[in-house]
């Protein structure tokens, strides 16, 4: 029934939904929304790919741009009515090349894994031979599981790392890039925590007449506030998500020089993605914006003080740290030496207020555990505090009594960094 001339008054007058509205429409969904709220401000969150965006994230993330269509690309869309949809694309892309140094950015994919996907379409052919961190080793599901579209689509070489270094192996992808010849070599990892030496994959795969990809959706944010090294000069095209370390909002954005820009942005849209998203690309442009200030900086070399000290700190109380330590927010330890097994692990933790993800261990047969120090570190948390989360960590991990009798202390240490305040 079409609105009469009373109603669109009415709804153009009406303020942006907020949460006393959700409340008095929706209580079902107002009481999730509380609950995730109390779930994130009296536990401790160590997934590595989380974080808490500011306020000014959340607003754009909840503005009326999330009622605008706007399939395209600035000043070329499918629809009317986008001259502000365009104007926020532009600020988020200017701000991205700014802040990364790179010639084209593409700040539509809806995931870092659709960012893959695009760069992907927009550099091989179904077929195509890829050489990619194993799965078992830190690879992503988009660096050639079989249950993904990247297994099935493409033939997926794996390298993976040192047994006893943890580290990768860089005469082991030399070696099977000569013996292979791939279409792209892919340089990323979900799980490991040093950086990757950019430069000799970009001569790995020069050496084979390979394009580099660089899936650096975990290290970004490090990147953007100097705390990582940048791939991008080195990538013909770069991969990455926006939230994690970059503190945005959850999607994707790819990044590349100007000779591939036009075969990228095809590749996202009209090939794999429809309309933007434009709320999240408000978002986006606004976390840019964050991340290129000094503020952020001091965060981001924060984070990895903050995840040097917690490796060491859970290695003195006997959780081995493969590679011996982090030089980014990832810490991945194993478990076994305590007497537990990497899913039990994480159950008994969770029981304790500490939140993480398991993650493969290279030669193990169990799993080993994955933290980040990002979310804690916007909370305002410093050594002192990682040492506390070391201490309750592996108190925990003793059994299922001392993980519930942990669980007040966390909610106490949560309790004096809240993610938000007033």
């Amino acid at each position: 029934m079409p609105l009469t001339a009373g109603a669109d008054d009415a709804l153009r007058d009406a303020p942006v939904p907020d949460a006393e509205a959700l409340r008095r429409q929706d209580p079902q969904i107002a009481d999730v929304l509380d609950g995730e709220a109390r779930r994130q401000g009296d536990c401790l969150q160590l997934i590595a790919a989380e974080n808490f965006t500011s306020p000014a994230v959340l607003a754009a993330l909840g503005s009326r741009l999330a009622n605008k269509y706007a399939e395209g690309y600035p000043g070329r869309r499918y629809h009317g009515g986008c001259e502000y949809a365009d104007a926020a694309e532009r600020i988020a892309v200017e701000r991205a090349r700014a802040l990364f140094g790179a010639d084209h950015a593409n700040v539509q994919p809806h995931s870092g894994s659709s960012a893959v996907l695009a760069a992907y379409a927009a550099l091989l052919r179904p077929g195509d031979t890829v050489l990619a961190m194993g799965l078992g080793h830190g690879g992503h599901l988009t660096h050639g599981s079989p249950t993904n579209f990247s297994g099935r689509w493409f033939d997926f070489v794996p390298y993976g790392v040192h047994a006893e270094s943890g580290l990768v192996d860089l005469d082991e992808v030399r070696a099977l890039a000569r013996r292979h010849r791939p279409k792209a070599v892919v340089c990323g990892s979900i799980s490991y925590p040093r950086h990757l030496d950019h430069a000799a994959f970009r001569a790995i795969a020069d050496e084979v007449g390979a394009a580099l990809i660089v899936d650096a959706s975990h290290p970004m944010g490090l990147v953007a506030g100097g705390a990582a090294p940048n791939p991008v000069p080195y990538a013909d095209v770069v991969c990455a998500t926006t939230h994690k370390v970059l503190r945005g909002p959850r999607g994707g954005m790819l990044l590349c020089g100007a000779e591939l820009a036009e075969r990228i942005d095809r590749a996202v849209f009209p090939f794999t993605q429809g309309g933007a998203q434009m709320h999240t690309i408000a978002a986006k442009a606004v976390a840019f914006g964050e991340a290129a200030t000094p503020a952020f900086a001091a965060y981001a070399h924060q984070v990895v003080a903050n995840a040097r000290v917690l490796a060491g700190e859970l290695a003195l109380r006997g959780l081995p740290v493969t590679t011996g330590g982090t030089d980014t927010h990832l810490v991945t330890a194993d478990p076994g030496p305590l007497g537990v097994d990497g899913r039990t692990a994480r159950t008994r933790l969770a029981v304790a207020g500490i939140v993480l993800d398991t993650c493969a261990l290279p030669y193990g047969a169990g799993r080993g555990l994955r933290l980040g120090t990002a979310a804690v570190t916007t909370q305002g948390m410093g050594a002192a505090e990682m040492e506390t989360v070391a201490t309750l960590f592996a108190e925990a991990l003793g059994s299922d009594a001392a993980a519930r009798a942990v669980r007040p202390r966390t909610r106490e240490l949560a309790g004096r960094f809240p993610p938000y305040r007033g």
